[in-house]
């Protein structure tokens, strides 16, 4: 997947701003898809080049103009396109797992005990943040969008039962 085609699916959704758009990856995609502002803003900027989204500006007295962003008719023919192209499996890439592979090197559990427990931390707030994500389920969109927040609610639960294994090995 890439940013591109998470932009056009969220734009898809309804009409944003890049800051409408950071709230919704924040509020709605981060357990499988995150974004930074500034990585939100230069794929705009190329989707709008290549014709893929049309700008509306919005003047605004007190604050800067708000620049509001939409599919064209090309976008939404590249997202459809997308959707229906064989879905590549995409290379794992996970630091903390590196970290943990390569632990036995320090020949110290302790290590091996603080990046488990800061994973745990971090695991347990984001599972919190995604319990707290309702998701509507009276249409066919929505009940797929709830299970892709169940998904990320799953990997996070087996994550920490698998930290559970970890620090049982130690």
């Amino acid at each position: 997947m890439s940013l591109k085609h998470a932009i056009l699916g969220l734009l898809d959704l309804r009409p944003r701003t890049g800051y409408d758009l950071k709230k919704a990856f924040d509020d709605t995609a981060r357990h499988f898809w995150a974004a930074d502002r500034s990585q939100i803003y230069r794929t705009l900027a190329g989707l709008h080049a290549d014709g893929l989204l049309e700008e509306r500006v919005i003047a605004q007295r007190s604050r800067p103009d708000r620049h509001e962003y939409r599919l064209t008719d090309d976008g939404r023919a590249e997202l459809q396109r997308w959707l229906r192209s064989p879905a590549p499996v995409e290379p794992s890439r996970e630091a903390f797992l590196a970290r943990i592979f390569f632990a036995g090197q320090a020949d110290d559990p302790e290590v091996v005990r603080t990046l488990a427990g800061e994973r745990r931390a971090l695991a347990h707030e984001r599972l919190d943040e995604l319990r707290a994500l309702t998701a509507h389920t009276d249409t066919f969109a929505g009940r797929l969008r709830a299970l892709t927040l169940r998904a990320g609610i799953l990997h996070l639960e087996t994550e920490l039962r698998w930290l559970d294994e970890v620090e049982a090995a130690l």
